[in-house]
């Protein structure tokens, strides 16, 4: 199994200037085997393949000696994530999912990042990169497996951070709990389970709005180009950081508690794409983070020996009584929050309904021959 650790780095004043250098060569040689493969196709209908880029980027290096001084695996793996870029379009084409034509990287707007795979090595409080040698770390936890890539990488703030990709890492099943669970995902509570319990949504973008949109006010009134421009352009990422921060906390401890008291969960599988369509919703949705929430459930469940089942985003919890299986579709009013069973009488709360409903359709998944949805073990 793979795991990946990520420490904040705080590499020394040359190493900051060798990370810099790294990190235009790798946009460098990114956007020139781009060009050459869209050339390449215009003129005899085929594109290049990874190894003819890499032979290719020999010949590169003997013509561009700047090249040189940076770390050779971290240009490799460039040309490994175009080549994956285009799989990953033709994939989409292929199986009708939407997934962008690859597209040049500049200077400014783009994720600053290289890779490393050779001659890596992790130490208590530092790591060993090529080229760049000892960087300063802290190593807030052990690091488990064997190392086998790092990738460096510079956030807006101007902030540097190492990603340690290990291998080899034995499970560590939790202790089964006996219990099964279903969530229900929504804005006003993030998730409300079938065990009646709900967990605000602590709209992390919202409470810290003002303060944003001051900080971008300032940002439009500077000067292009100036110092006090870009200054002002860190204080707007590093707003955008503390939310983004904030909110992966909130995840991260929510999925964890539910990984750890349950060993089943069962959850919707919503289309987040189609649902942030409503404008009116869009900023209210992304900001609950539904489908990382779901991804941390996934492979935290797989570390752990726990199950997810995803139940069809086409399932209609929320009409269906769990106690006699009557559809009231007068509950596709969202105002609806409690309503009474024609049929049985019972009262419902609906998103308490609506979870119970998809934790029996996720049993009557997991008890069928086919495993459709079926994530984690």
């Amino acid at each position: 199994m793979e795991k990946a650790y990520e420490f904040r780095a705080y590499p020394k004043k040359e190493q900051c200037v060798l990370a810099q250098k790294t990190f235009g060569c790798v946009r460098f040689v990114y956007n020139h085997y781009l060009n050459a493969k869209i050339e390449s196709y215009k003129k005899v209908g085929k594109s290049l393949s990874y190894n003819e880029c890499s032979k290719d980027m020999t010949a590169l290096k003997k013509t561009l000696p700047w090249l040189n001084e940076v770390d050779s695996t971290a240009l490799q793996s460039s040309l490994k994530n175009l080549d994956n870029a285009f799989s990953m379009f033709f994939d989409g084409i292929k199986h009708g999912r939407k997934v962008g034509f690859p597209k040049f990287k500049t200077k400014h707007r783009s994720r600053k990042s290289f890779t490393s795979k050779m001659g890596i090595k992790v130490f208590d409080n530092a790591v060993r990169l090529p080229k760049l040698g000892i960087v300063p770390c802290v190593i807030s936890r052990p690091v488990e497996g064997r190392p086998i890539s790092i990738t460096l990488k510079q956030s807006a703030s101007g902030k540097y951070f190492v990603s340690i990709l290990c291998t080899d890492i034995k499970e560590a099943p939790l202790q089964q709990a006996g219990k099964m669970v279903g969530i229900d995902l929504g804005i006003k509570t993030l998730v409300t389970t079938s065990d009646g319990i709900e967990y605000p949504n602590h709209k992390h973008l919202q409470m810290a709005q003002r303060k944003l949109a001051r900080a971008q006010r300032s940002l439009s009134r500077k000067q292009k180009g100036s110092n006090n421009r870009a200054k002002a352009r860190i204080q707007v990422a590093r707003q955008h950081e503390n939310i983004k921060n904030r909110r992966e906390d909130t995840l991260h401890k929510l999925t964890t508690e539910l990984v750890r008291e349950y060993d089943l969960i069962a959850v919707e599988s919503l289309r987040v794409r189609n649902m942030v369509k409503n404008h009116r919703l869009a900023k209210a949705i992304s900001d609950a983070s539904w489908s990382e929430l779901i991804r941390m459930l996934q492979y935290k469940a797989k570390w752990y020996g726990k199950m997810v089942i995803e139940v069809d985003s086409f399932f209609p919890s929320s009409q269906l009584c769990h106690c006699c299986g009557h559809r009231n579709h007068d509950t596709k009013n969202l105002n609806i929050r409690k309503w009474t069973c024609p049929i049985c009488g019972a009262v419902h709360d609906r998103d308490v309904n609506a979870a119970i409903n998809i934790l029996n359709e996720g049993v009557r998944i997991l008890t069928q021959p086919s495993t459709a949805g079926l994530a984690g073990i």
